[in-house]
């Protein structure tokens, strides 16, 4: 396989068929994201890609990721080509899924998201990390909640699974509790099929790391994050049935919950936990990871 740099997926698609179309982020601008830095964005050659698809379609896998940072700012023709490519070699593939960031999506048509959804496309993971104006606007994410929302309405109206993920810590100590509140808020008003809760992890080659150096920036304590989780929760008043996680490696509690059916037990763990302030009911430190 002809792959480039950091093969970056959701943890819902660790037995997924990876298949990397572009390199790097099309936006590459977010302050808290050192995946891509220092790498060009380009298109992969559609030569290269079929073949990576042909040595992976030697095993039979049930689904497939197209990586990396922003797969859906692709030409909807050029990327029509490669489903189809991908469908008539694995004829078994029950879906598709990519990384979208909002600004991608909202280049998309209407008919033409209709038409990715037709092909085989099942799913679009968007990282929204805050639904607060002013933390997004600090860490340069590019889109502002409303767009994130317009967005979000564009996918599901094509039928499409929507993944959205946010970040735990991001506003530091000092937006803490307006962005766990916001956050809560924005994610019930997308209502989106899926949701996952990840923790900042500050890494060097990031602004966002510069700022921590500089007493610019400074993360919530542990307790602090889960309570940015429970604010969260609190305020995910979602209008349809979402499957909420925060069992991603760099989080400090696992949590999987169907929202809303079982809110109300989600909260009462997190207040458990929070109350009896025992580091021994977190993950280790030396296991956390992105």
């Amino acid at each position: 396989m002809d792959y480039v740099g950091h093969i970056i997926r959701p943890p819902s698609e660790a037995y997924s068929m990876i298949i990397q179309v572009t390199v790097g982020c099309s936006h590459n601008m977010c302050t808290f994201c050192g995946t891509y830095k220092g790498q060009k964005f380009y298109i992969k050659d559609l030569t290269q890609i079929k073949r990576d698809i042909d040595e992976a379609s030697r095993y039979r896998f049930k689904r497939v990721f197209l990586t990396d940072g922003d797969v859906l700012i692709l030409p909807t023709q050029t990327l029509l080509e490669i489903i189809a490519y991908i469908k008539s070699k694995n004829p078994h593939i029950e879906r598709i899924g990519v990384y979208g960031n909002t600004k991608a999506i909202l280049k998309k048509s209407s008919s033409e998201l209709q038409e990715l959804k037709d092909a085989g496309m099942g799913i679009v993971y968007q990282g929204i990390e805050s639904g607060n104006e002013t933390v997004l606007r600090k860490i340069r994410k590019g889109a502002l909640p409303h767009k994130q929302l317009e967005a979000a309405e564009k996918i599901k109206q094509a039928g499409i699974l929507l993944s959205q993920t946010v970040l735990l810590g991001i506003g530091g100590l000092d937006l803490s509790i307006p962005h766990a509140i916001d956050t809560g808020k924005h994610l019930a008003a997308m209502s989106p099929d899926y949701a996952s809760a990840l923790t900042v992890m500050l890494l060097p080659n990031t602004p966002l790391y510069q700022d921590y150096v500089r007493g610019k920036f400074a993360l919530p304590d542990k307790f602090g994050l889960l309570r940015e989780l429970k604010l969260i929760v609190e305020n995910m008043d979602v209008k349809n049935t979402c499957y909420f996680t925060s069992n991603h490696a760099s989080n400090y509690l696992p949590i999987k919950a169907t929202l809303p059916q079982q809110k109300n037990d989600v909260i009462q763990l997190l207040n458990e936990i929070i109350q009896r302030h025992d580091e021994s009911l977190l993950k280790p430190e030396f296991l956390r990871a992105l």
